[in-house]
């Protein structure tokens, strides 16, 4: 597992907080600042960069630009982001597991590496569900896995990218219950839908804030939450924790980070600006709106939940170049 200290040694460590807050930088900011998506437009990071981003810019008395980076799995928006000049006028979403499978898989030969970036705060937690179509016979979690271990490989199970969130979870479960899905990679939600709805596709692996509104009209079956909580956003839809697979934790998180050496009297003002919109009572209800979940982390709880999910994603990337 990555320590603290390895994040702070490679640069990916977390900015200073300190109690001057938005006083720290005063020559900054002069003019806009810009934020980078790594996706398009509409999905469910930008939604929330617009929202905090809106709020913000308020706050500070310049604008706060969402520019969308999208190609490659994120990838291009990811290097233009190492490569911005650090003067704290450039920062951007990172998400987690995305940043950590793109370092280190060597075929997709990412211009920059976990130094290249400094935390700078986290807003969403996005828990990973596993669903299938309404009328699927796998009512619940526990029949999807006696059916997979009665067969394995037979049951095709999707993700919404090679070494994304929901492929290291279907890993997490044929882990857990020593069994074998047939995965099949999309490029979005939007394709996962149509595989799973035209009966192509048996089982889903994906995200609350993707699938939540679908589960309510009661097109799509949860079968299970990849968290240890239930979601506040699906709170009748029970936990892998609490149906015997602890193990199996997934979720897409969504944080902003910065260039390394954006000077620190900048990077904590960027800090409590942030913190102070995604505290504002109108981001939390835009969030919960539109389906995503917030999970404010800075500091040394940002750094260290960083250190765990990077060493998970370690784990599990091994897993899948050997079975490639």
């Amino acid at each position: 597992m990555l320590s603290r200290r390895s994040l702070i040694g490679t640069g990916l460590a977390a900015s200073p907080l300190v109690s001057a807050g938005l006083a720290q930088a005063q020559d900054f900011p002069k003019r806009s600042i810009q934020l980078i998506v790594a996706a398009t437009a509409g999905g469910p990071t930008d939604i929330g960069a617009r929202i905090v981003a809106s709020i913000m810019e308020k706050d500070i008395g310049v604008p706060v630009v969402v520019v969308n980076k999208p190609g490659a799995g994120s990838q291009l928006g990811t290097t233009e982001l190492a490569r911005a000049r650090p003067d704290g006028y450039t920062i951007g979403y990172i998400t987690m597991p995305g940043l950590n499978t793109m370092v280190l898989d060597t075929e997709r030969k990412a211009a920059f590496t976990l130094d290249s970036f400094t935390l700078i705060i986290n807003q969403v937690l996005d828990p990973g569900v596993i669903w299938v179509r309404a009328d699927s016979p796998f009512k619940s979690l526990a029949d999807l896995v006696a059916a997979a271990k009665k067969d394995p490989g037979k049951l095709s199970a999707c993700t919404t990218g090679i070494l994304s969130d929901d492929h290291l979870a279907i890993m997490m479960l044929e882990e857990a219950a020593n069994t074998k899905f047939r995965v099949v990679h999309f490029d979005g939600a939007s394709q996962q839908f149509t595989a799973i709805l035209g009966g192509h596709v048996d089982v889903a692996f994906d995200n609350v804030g993707s699938v939540r509104k679908r589960a309510m009209s009661g097109e799509v079956r949860v079968l299970a939450v990849m968290d240890n909580e239930r979601s506040k956003l699906m709170p009748d839809s029970p936990t892998t924790a609490e149906l015997g697979f602890p193990t199996v934790k997934s979720n897409s998180t969504r944080g902003i980070a910065a260039p390394k050496g954006v000077p620190p009297a900048t990077l904590a003002y960027l800090e409590a600006a942030l913190k102070k919109a995604m505290e504002n009572p109108e981001h939390m209800r835009k969030m919960a709106e539109v389906g995503l979940e917030v999970r404010i982390m800075t500091g040394k709880v940002f750094a260290d939940y960083f250190a765990v999910q990077h060493a998970q994603a370690i784990k599990y990337v091994e897993w899948a170049k050997k079975s490639m």
